[in-house]
């Protein structure tokens, strides 16, 4: 099966080079093709957090009733979900298609020709930096070394955008996770991953970053408003009785 996407993925990227005449704007062509059908995918994840985010307080208060019932407690949480038409992984999702072309592209370039280029810019998408640097020297691979940054930063921007919403304590863990990932990536760009895979992951990330500031915004705001008024015509009823607590037997001295 997996030999199969590797065929396909790299037959589709064959015609859009051949379409486009290079391969490295090819790879480009094909993230932004992606990118372009996950879109209402993503605008559906994105009003589901925003409702989501309107209805905490009421999950933290459904938390702290059931805190002592457990299985009270899923099953409050979850007419909660069913009731705004909520998947807590759908946010996920769109990530997790995008996954298997981001690590098919490790084997698609063992399949294009060893002359791939990026416009001269990158001479090989099918190099690593290290490996650039190790072939011809520190200042050949400048432009690899460039893309490995953009890299790790357009791994840090995305989480610092969605972070701005969040409470203060929670931002600031989700600042320090986003630095600790920035950096992470900077060593797999720069050691692991071929041109051809930065090209994909920048392109998306620019995607990402331009998306939530033009779009994911206003797609949110506008959910938070429907999803207020929502919950003021409707609001959720809570058995608030909690289970009756028996007294712990005394151990006799």
């Amino acid at each position: 099966m997996w030999e199969w996407f590797i065929n396909l993925l790299t037959a589709i990227l064959a015609g859009i080079e051949g379409f486009v005449g290079d391969w490295g704007l090819a790879v480009i062509v094909l993230t932004l093709i992606i990118r372009l059908i996950l879109t209402p995918l993503m605008t559906h994840s994105t009003k589901s957090t925003a409702r989501m985010q309107v209805m905490q307080p009421k999950l933290q208060e459904i938390q702290e009733r059931y805190a002592d019932d457990p299985t009270r407690q899923a099953e409050e949480l979850r007419k909660v979900y069913a009731d705004m038409k909520f998947n807590p992984l759908g946010g996920c999702l769109p990530l997790i298609l995008q996954m298997p072309v981001f690590f098919g592209l490790f084997s698609v370039v063992r399949n294009v020709p060893t002359d791939a280029s990026f416009f001269n810019i990158l001479p090989s998408i099918s190099l690593s930096v290290a490996q650039v640097v190790d072939a011809s020297g520190i200042v050949a691979a400048v432009p690899y070394i460039a893309f490995d940054v953009l890299f790790g930063i357009l791994t840090f921007v995305p989480m610092v955008l969605t972070a701005r919403n969040q409470p203060a304590e929670q931002r600031s863990q989700s600042y320090m996770m986003g630095g600790v990932m920035a950096i992470l990536m900077l060593w797999f760009g720069w050691a692991s991953c071929p041109a051809a895979v930065l090209l994909y992951y920048v392109t998306s990330s620019l995607w990402q970053v331009v998306q939530q500031q033009l779009i994911t915004k206003r797609v949110m705001e506008k959910a938070k408003a429907e999803a207020a008024a929502e919950a003021a015509n409707k609001p959720i009823e809570v058995d608030v009785v909690r289970r009756e607590k028996k007294p712990r037997p005394h151990k006799k001295s």
